[in-house]
Formats: structure tokens, C-alpha cells, sequence
């Protein structure tokens, strides 16, 4: 009997080491292309989540800040403190204007009220929305809010500070669109010149249409999951397991998802979880939560905000590659028994090297010690390898440019192309650090586009934002390369300037920005002038933080707007004039007691 011989015993070696081999490279492939895959997909939902419960967090302070700005209006307090809601009060109607200017620009916006303390919380100034638009309400259908929590609690707070309320589901009578819908409220205290409480300045916030606008951008496949701080769902794709509370039976996040319980005891502030590694407590699925606070941390308020997408929609590119790797396993397993017949001994050295790179898949080293340039079977085989590796790494940077592009939308304005506010805020917190290690000085302008609302009611909001698009050009044409221009949102945009010039150069730069803004653009045929009101805060003459910079040229913006239009004013002036204000009425009052004085001696 004949045995086999060595080249024999070596090819069938040769040839199982060939087969074990492309199939053992092979699941690994698979193995380690799903979990990468699950891995990328769960990290980059967990960026997506953080990214909107910050966009979350940026919108309710937006609200917060408004609400400031209308409780800090001087005419507010006065109002507060001596109207009463009935007949003409000139006053009264200037600062419902205001109101109403704040109602337009904020769509969310369904309800801002300026209460008073007295006459048992009355309603002095009310905007409501409807399905026509705005309503004003007024007389004797202004209502007494004294005995609501938003309004008795933010009257025990002191001036600044904002009142968050749970969210719920409005059921105050008369409350026009926002009747039995999920509204968030905000409360800010209104005070006198001596820092007495006098009022409140509320505003309802329609929770469903912000959400809606903050997660427009999301993938059509993500579902979102929101809680309050006690765990009933706000936001559910089943619309049915939605503020269980206010229909007699309360649904729980931490009861449907058991991996929330630690956001909610407030131990994590994330969490992920995929049902490829974790299929009990995510079944099917890619799971994200965060736990973001809101409302300036007034009462503890947060939120568990969750994404969630198909394991399948994620592992779908990783079946269609172990489909192929199949193929390739069983075209390298017929390569190795056939090679292993007929070149046993010289397919001893290559195939040791295709086992050491099919081992080290992902290794640069051991990719550069294959053949590739050979022509025959083991050329194949080791370009075949290759070519494995360059579709696997192909998408991971497909994944890494998806995750640039979210976080290029988080921080820019994809209108304008512009920085927007998150970013802006940064690079503003950024400067004042440098400023102060510096000894320098930094200019914020704000600058609020003046016709804008007219061009957009009479040639419709494809010119305007055309007309945006043109104004953030020019903006950045008047503007050196080192200074900052960013949209904060609607017709507001936003300038920063470093730099030992900042002080001198800024009301330049300010005047050059309203001449430009003021010249004419030719817009789809048509001439219109923009104009712009321009507001100025320094640092550190103005404040020495980056939120009271931007509230200060707020406020400047507004009073330049007020004394007429295309127009800047800096802050400083602002508060000169405000002071001048104040000593002519101290002068008027005393020269009015003066004159008392002198008409009732003859009676004595």
C-alpha cells in the first residue's frame, strides 16, 4: 500500500490551513464589521441626542433671555405698578407692541403676559395665539392669575433670576391655541427702580412645535423619547403612552427602558445601549438617553431626552458585506486547495504571509508585506485582502463624515452659513478669557435688521432669505478677517471684535455697517433697502461675562431702534442717557414740590 507522499500531506495541509483560514478572516470581518458599525451608529446617535438636548437647553435660555429683556424694560415695572388693566393708558400700548414684536418673531411663543402683584396677580398686558394669528386680550377679559404657582412663586424670587414650571398640558380657561397643549413656562420677576418685585412677565411655550423645529434636521429613521424629571413620557412615538399624568395613568421611561433608572436618580447624565450586545434591554434597537437640565437649574428642572434607530437599518451595509465575504471565503477556499496541489512548496512562504495579514486585518505593516504586484493566485488573493480592507475603512470615514457634517449643522446657521449662537457663545467666552490674561478690550455688536418684516410680508420669505444670504455677505465684507460675524436667529445677527482696537474701532465699524446695510440691493428684480440698528457692549467697561455682553447689546439695539432707525448707540451711552432721565425727573419732581411750597404759604 502506497502511502501519501509529502507534497501530498502538505497540499491537504496546505489546503484545510487555506480554508480555515479565509473563513476565520471572514467572521472576523463580519464579527468585527458589526460591532463596528453598532459602535460608530451609537456613538454618533449619541452626539445626535446631546447635540438636541443642547439645542433643547440654548432655546429654553433664548426664552429666558426674552423674558428679561421685557421684565427689565423700565415701562414694565411702571406699568405694573400703577395700571390696572382698564381703560386708555398710552404706556400700556407701546409696551404691548413690544409684546406683539415678540409674539411674530417666536412662533413657539403661545402666550406672554406681563401680571401685576397687585389686584390679585391681574392680567395687565396678554398675547395670546390662535389659528388666525395673534389675539390681544384685554378689559374685562383679562384674568387673575395670582393663585397659579408660575406666577405666586416667581413673585417670591428676586430681580434676574427665571422660573421654570413643569412641563404639563395647559388647562386654564381661555387660553386660545394653547388650550390642552404641552407648554413649558417661564417666569421672570418685574421690579421698580428700588428693586421691588411689582410683577411677573410669564411666557407659555408650545413644547410640541420647539421640539418639532429642534429635531427637523434629524434622519427620518431616529424616533425620540422625552421625559420630565420624574420619568413620564412627553415625546413617545406611540402618541398614546404621552403624558400618562394628565389622563389618569402615569407611563414611566425608567419603567419602559430599565438603563434610564441612573439619569433619573441623576447618578449618569448618559446613557447608551445596542441590542446586538444588549438584546433584553434593547431589542432590535440603537438606544441613546441624556439627562439635560433647563431653566437655569430654577427648581432642579430637567429632561431625559432619547434617540433611538433600527439595529437593522444600521447593520444592513454589514450583511450586504457578509454576503461578499461569503463569496470571498468560498473563492479563496477553492484558490488554497488548488494552489496547495500544485504549489505546495512554494505557496508555503506567501500563504504564511496572507495568514498573517488576514490576522491583522486593520494593521498598515502587515497590508504593505503583501504581494500585491504578483499576477498569479496569491496576487489575487492578497489585492482581494486589500480590497476588504479599503471597503471596511471606506465606510468608517463615510460614518466620520456624517458626524462631521451634525456637528458642523449644530454650530453653524444653514441659511447664512454663518456661526450661530452656540458658537458665537463660545468664541465669545473664548475672547474675554484672552481679553482679561491680555488687559484688552472686546466689542459685541448686535445688530437687528429694521425692514426685514416688511420685505418678507410684501415679496415672501424666499427674498428674504435671499436677502439674509446677501446681508451676512456684506456683514463679513466690512469686517477684518480676525473679527467675528455669527446669525443668533430671524434678522439678528451678531458681531465680535478683539483686539486693542475693539474700544475706538467699534462705532466705526458700527457706522459703516448701517451704510451698508442701508444701501439698496436688487432682489429678483426688485429695489429694497434692509437698514439695521445697531447695539454696542464692551468688555470689560460694560460686563465681564459673555451672556450680560450680549443682554447689554440687546438693550442698546432696542434703544437705538426706539430713537429712530438706522442707527447704533452703545451701551454706555445708554445708561448715560438713562441716568440724564433720571435726574431730570428728580429735577422736575423738586422743582414741582418747590413750587407747592410757595403756593401754600399765603394760606398759612
Amino acid at each position: 500500500m502506497i502511502r501519501p507522499g509529502l507534497t501530498f500531506k502538505l497540499s491537504v495541509l496546505l489546503a484545510c490551513i487555506g480554508v480555515i483560514a479565509s473563513g476565520a478572516t471572514g467572521y472576523y470581518a463580519y464579527r468585527a464589521n458589526r460591532a463596528m458599525l453598532v459602535n460608530e451608529a451609537g456613538r454618533s446617535l449619541l452626539t445626535s441626542t446631546e447635540l438636541l438636548g443642547q439645542r433643547f437647553s440654548v432655546a429654553i435660555d433664548d426664552i429666558g433671555a426674552d423674558a428679561l429683556v421685557l421684565a427689565g424694560m423700565p415701562s414694565s415695572a411702571e406699568i405694573a405698578q400703577t395700571d390696572d388693566g382698564l381703560g386708555e393708558n398710552a404706556a400700556r400700548e407701546r409696551l404691548a407692541q413690544v409684546y406683539s414684536s415678540f409674539m411674530v418673531h417666536h412662533p413657539d411663543y403661545l402666550q406672554i403676559r406681563l401680571i401685576t402683584r397687585q389686584h390679585y396677580g391681574l392680567e395687565l398686558i396678554r398675547f395670546d395665539r390662535d389659528a388666525d394669528g395673534l389675539v390681544r386680550v384685554e378689559g374685562n377679559r383679562l384674568q387673575e392669575k395670582g393663585q397659579f404657582a408660575y406666577v405666586f412663586d416667581t413673585l417670591a424670587f428676586s430681580p434676574g433670576r427665571l422660573y421654570a414650571s413643569p412641563i404639563s398640558v395647559n388647562h386654564e380657561y381661555g387660553a386660545h391655541a394653547a388650550e390642552n397643549r404641552p407648554t413649558l413656562r417661564l417666569g421672570t420677576p418685574v421690579a421698580n427702580g428700588r428693586g421691588q418685585v411689582v410683577g411677573v412677565v410669564v411666557i407659555d411655550v408650545d413644547l410640541a412645535g420647539l421640539l418639532k423645529r429642534l429635531q427637523s434636521d434629524l434622519p427620518s429613521d431616529y424616533q425620540v423619547y422625552l421625559a420630565n424629571e420624574w420619568g413620564d413620557f412627553l415625546v413617545h412615538p406611540d402618541s398614546s403612552k404621552t403624558f400618562g399624568f394628565d389622563k389618569g395613568r402615569r407611563v414611566l421611561m425608567q419603567d419602559s427602558f430599565s438603563v434610564t433608572k441612573p439619569l433619573f436618580e441623576q447618578s449618569q447624565s448618559e446613557v447608551l445601549v445596542n441590542g446586538l450586545t444588549y438584546p433584553r434591554q434593547a431589542a432590535g434597537q440603537v438606544l441613546s438617553f441624556v439627562r439635560r437640565p433647563f431653566g437655569a437649574s430654577e427648581g432642579n428642572r430637567f429632561i431625559v431626552l432619547g434617540l433611538a434607530k433600527p439595529l437593522e437599518d444600521v447593520l444592513s451595509d454589514a450583511d450586504l458585506l457578509g454576503n461578499r465575504i461569503i463569496r470571498m471565503v468560498l473563492v479563496f477556499s477553492a484558490l488554497a486547495v488548488l494552489l496547495a496541489i500544485l504549489f505546495a512548496r512554494a505557496l508555503t512562504k506567501p500563504l504564511h504571509i496572507l495568514a498573517y495579514a488576514a490576522t491583522h486585518l486593520f494593521a498598515e505593516h502587515a497590508m504593505e508585506t503583501l504581494p500585491l504586484k504578483r499576477t498569479d493566485e496569491i496576487g489575487v488573493l492578497a489585492r482581494c485582502f486589500d480590497r476588504l480592507r479599503r471597503e471596511i475603512k471606506s465606510q468608517m470615514d463615510t460614518l466620520h463624515n456624517k458626524q462631521t457634517e451634525l456637528v458642523h449643522l449644530a454650530t453653524h446657521d444653514g441659511l447664512t452659513g454663518l456661526p450661530n449662537r452656540m458658537l458665537f457663545m463660545q468664541k465669545l467666552e473664548n475672547a474675554i478669557e484672552e481679553a482679561a490674561r491680555r488687559q484688552e478690550s472686546l466689542a459685541v455688536l448686535f445688530v437687528d435688521l429694521d425692514r426685514f418684516k416688511q420685505i418678507n410680508d410684501q415679496f415672501g420669505h424666499s427674498v428674504g432669505d435671499k436677502v439674509l444670504v446677501v446681508v451676512a455677505r456684506r456683514l463679513k465684507q466690512v469686517l477684518c478677517t480676525a473679527d467675528v460675524v455669527a446669525r443668533l436667529g430671524g434678522d439678528e445677527f451678531i458681531v465680535l471684535i478683539e483686539g486693542p482696537r475693539a474700544a475706538e474701532a467699534a462705532p466705526a465699524i458700527a457706522s459703516r455697517i448701517v451704510d451698508t446695510l442701508n444701501e439698496e440691493l436688487l432682489m429678483d428684480g426688485h429695489n429694497m433697502a434692509v437698514g439695521a440698528s445697531i447695539g454696542i457692549s464692551q468688555f470689560p467697561d460694560d460686563s465681564g461675562t459673555a451672556e450680560e455682553l450680549l443682554l447689554n447689546a440687546d438693550a442698546a439695539m432696542y434703544a437705538a431702534k426706539s430713537g429712530g432707525r438706522c442707527a447704533y448707540l452703545r451701551y454706555q451711552d445708554l445708561l448715560e442717557a438713562r441716568r440724564l432721565e433720571q435726574l431730570e425727573q428728580a429735577r422736575a419732581q423738586a422743582s414741582e414740590g418747590a413750587t407747592e411750597g410757595h403756593e401754600a404759604e399765603p394760606l398759612a
